[in-house]
């Protein structure tokens, strides 16, 4: 019975939160359809790739838009009815026909202009009965060029279609003058690209190339679409504050500039200056397994995943190169980030390898800042890099990088938070999976900071029992835990010298005011720091994420 019940609430909170969202229908001809990517076409509806500009916790797009379709046939060959059976007070649904409601020859498709008008006219008052509102769209422009000048491809039909909406005084995007106003400017050649004009030989779906002036490949959809976004701000605006911008997106089904992450960090500007204006990349839901690098020369960038995204490959230390020689630690990353200015926001990375010794998650390379914001680190041995300049042994640095997590959770077995750079981890979850050592921090000699661990919680798997804090990679490594909450796991010494004892006088370990089962200051190693209230305030007033706030230690 109470099982029973759990079910039917389940239920009833996916039922309402699906009916919070706001969803917009798209109603139309094959200039605004989702299509078949299976064969790699660049072919795209503008309709196809509006789902990016909206988030989909707020608004979902229902594209029923088919190639093809006429004000008329879209009602007989049942399309119009699927939308009506849907549609519920509170959505929207865009309307947009007259590409093929001007085919004289084929009488499942032809309308007479006057006809065209009173079909748009029952879908808006059907729509309205419904308690959703109406918008509708003219045609988009067809890239028709003649002596220098773009021709008008609607004639009457356009006419009519402003006719309707002056009529019934629907909200009205006139998307024809929006992309003849896009398309003037680039003139015949300009605008070539954005249309289904290919060559022979370069795509699979289309072997001998084609040569298409209405239908748009990807850049010319999305350009579109952003047309009709910006559109939408001015007239719906309680809807347009829903919409978002990237520059770009990664999109498995094909609603992106990109299938893979590697193809949107190549595009990316070298060199970008505009650090107070970041570039923005989405990352739609999907699983990619790819290996990616963003290089140094990748500065003042956002990737931004939506829903789950899975960044995994499964490289181990041992594995051999193609050269026959084992990759080593350094060459197992799923994830290389070199850039400055790097924020990572929802998104998994993973090392798929297993238990086969070290194999890394996310390797943080350079001298920059980066920033990950809700991620998630999933390994065994050596999850997390924090690279750096790299081990210096010794030697001073006057500069090494600044990563920040907050809010992340971070799995491993061994070493599975180490290097020799600058991290604080704010907020996250350090999650142990086997009888280890957390950390293994190889902090340069002269350098202030190494890890810092602040209002974290440290958990393990079932079974787990003896953890170290962290031991010492290199002599000067520098490792704080300050507001923790330490799980029973964590062994009563707490830190470990990894049979270094000149360690013991160099490294700078401390807790400050932990707390849990594995909070247990009378019982740590004697050569561990133990941090004052002013010293704790101050290292903690240092630990600030650029656009993050939180409650310093008092």
């Amino acid at each position: 019975m109470k099982r029973t019940l759990l079910t039917i609430l389940a239920a009833l909170l996916t039922l309402w939160g699906a009916s919070s969202q706001t969803r917009i229908f798209v109603c139309g001809d094959s200039t605004a359809a989702t299509k078949d990517i299976s064969k790699g076409s660049p072919e795209r509806g503008w309709g196809h790739v509006l789902q990016p500009f909206f988030d989909p916790a707020e608004v979902i797009i229902e594209n029923h838009a088919k190639n093809g379709r006429s004000t008329k046939s879209f009602v007989t060959l049942g399309h119009w009815q699927a939308v009506e059976d849907s549609m519920r007070p509170g959505d929207y649904v865009f309307i947009q026909f007259g590409h093929n409601d001007t085919k004289v020859d084929d009488t499942l498709r032809f309308t007479t202009p006057e006809q065209y008008g009173r079909n748009l006219v029952a879908y808006i008052d059907k729509v309205r009965s419904k308690g959703a509102t109406p918008v509708l769209l003219t045609q988009v422009c067809r890239r028709w060029w003649k002596q220098g000048e773009l021709a008008d491809s609607h004639g009457d039909y356009l006419v009519e279609c402003h006719r309707v909406a002056e009529q019934t005084g629907v909200l009205f995007i006139d998307a024809e003058k929006l992309t003849r106003q896009w398309l003037e400017p680039l003139g015949d050649e300009g605008s070539r690209k954005y249309f289904m004009n290919l060559p022979a030989g370069k795509y699979p779906s289309h072997p001998d190339g084609k040569n298409d002036n209405t239908h748009f490949t990807t850049p010319g959809a999305r350009i579109v679409a952003r047309m009709i976004c910006q559109e939408i701000e001015r007239v719906i605006p309680e809807l347009g504050k829903y919409i978002r911008y990237y520059d770009f997106v990664v999109a498995k089904d094909g609603s992106g500039d990109f299938f893979t992450i590697g193809e949107a960090i190549a595009a990316l500007p070298n060199f970008y200056k505009g650090k107070e204006k970041p570039l923005r990349v989405l990352i739609r839901e999907g699983r990619y397994e790819e290996k990616v690098v963003i290089p140094y020369t990748k500065q003042s960038v956002e990737f931004v995943g939506e829903g789950e995204v899975v960044i995994t490959w499964g490289d181990g230390a041992r594995d051999l190169g193609p050269n026959g020689v084992e990759l080593g630690t350094s060459g197992t990353a799923t994830l290389y980030n070199c850039g400055r200015h790097i924020v990572m926001e929802n998104i998994t990375i993973e090392n798929s390898a297993g238990e086969v010794g070290q194999a890394v998650a996310l390797q943080t390379v350079g001298t920059g800042t980066q920033i990950y914001r809700n991620c998630r680190l999933l390994g065994n041995q050596d999850t997390l890099y924090i690279y750096g300049v790299g081990n210096r042994d010794g030697e001073e640095v006057e500069e090494n990088i600044n990563c920040y997590f907050d809010n992340c959770y971070i799995e491993g077995t061994t070493d599975f938070i180490f290097g020799s750079g600058r991290a604080d981890f704010i907020s996250c979850t350090i999650h142990s999976k086997k009888d280890s050592y957390i950390t293994a921090a190889s902090t340069c000699k002269g350098q202030e900071r190494g890890f810092t661990f602040l209002y974290c919680k440290l958990t393990a798997a079932e079974g787990v029992t003896k953890c170290y804090l962290g031991r010492p990679w290199r002599i000067y490594a520098q490792t704080y835990f300050i507001d923790c909450e330490l799980g029973s796991h964590i062994r009563p010494e707490g830190w470990h010298n990894w049979k270094k004892p000149e360690a013991e006088k160099t490294v700078r370990y401390a807790e400050y005011r932990s707390k849990g089962e594995g909070a247990n200051p009378k019982a740590r190693v004697k050569w561990a720091d133990k941090l004052s209230d002013k010293k704790a305030l101050e290292w903690t007033l240092k630990t600030a994420v650029p656009g993050l706030e939180f409650t310093p230690v008092h």
